[in-house]
């Protein structure tokens, strides 16, 4: 499979891993990494949004997991061959049986949202069988530190329920990206950050297209120091 080129760094992808996806790179891009220095990715995939964040943010170091034995090792040569990998360490982990005596200032996850697959991969990435909404909402409770800051991409259908399970556990949402595929469409992904400060409600919208294979200002705008357009 060919390889992603972004301006400041290479994605190796593979047939058994999830490739470079707009959610990802949109989390990559909107994530609020500005004050933080421990950064923790839950299920890494190609390792995309910490190479991005990375990118970033040029202090902050990462730690990356995921249970997927060939996406853990695709991250971490894309991670070894980055010009930010003095920062970047990816394991292969189960997140639910993780454990760690630090605090991370961000945890970041695209997590697994599809209920129905046919391929392992599928059920693995994009299910909840082997990491469900309170699992991750709960274990990142424990590993965010006191300012820290949980930001996710999920559909807007799980929108509420991930608001609720997060209320649960001492988690408010503080910031609301809506992300419509085109212009005029309904919202189709939410970013969400959540912190254990209570805050007025930061809510946007964002636009991925304005007409069909015909990218937005607003995406432009944001991608520009990332994307490679010819």
């Amino acid at each position: 499979m060919k390889p992603f080129t972004f301006k400041q760094f290479e994605i190796q992808q593979s047939k058994d891993v999830f490739r470079v996806g707009t959610d990802g790179v949109l989390l990559g891009a909107l994530a609020d990494i500005e004050s933080a220095f421990r950064v923790l990715e839950i299920g890494t995939g190609t390792g995309l949004i910490s190479l991005m964040l990375a990118q970033r943010n040029q202090q902050a170091v990462f730690l990356g997991l995921d249970i997927n034995a060939d996406a853990a090792a695709l991250t971490a040569l894309n991670f070894d061959h980055a010009p930010f990998r003095g920062r970047m360490k990816n394991i292969h982990q189960d997140f639910k049986t993780f454990e760690t005596k630090e605090k991370f200032d961000l945890i970041v996850s695209n997590p697994p949202y599809f209920e129905e697959s046919g391929s392992e991969k599928d059920k693995i990435a994009r299910q909840t069988v082997e990491l469900n909404f309170m699992q991750l909402i709960g274990k990142s409770a424990q590993v965010l530190s006191e300012d820290g800051l949980l930001a996710i991409i999920i559909p807007v259908e799980a929108g509420d329920i991930f608001i609720s399970i997060a209320q649960e556990n001492k988690l408010f949402l503080n910031r609301k990206v809506n992300i419509k595929g085109i212009e005029g469409a309904k919202v189709k992904r939410l970013i969400l950050e959540f912190s254990f400060t209570e805050k007025q409600l930061n809510e946007s919208e964002f636009i991925i297209e304005k007409s069909p294979r015909v990218y937005s200002d607003q995406y432009l705008e944001l991608t520009k120091e990332f994307h490679v357009f010819k």
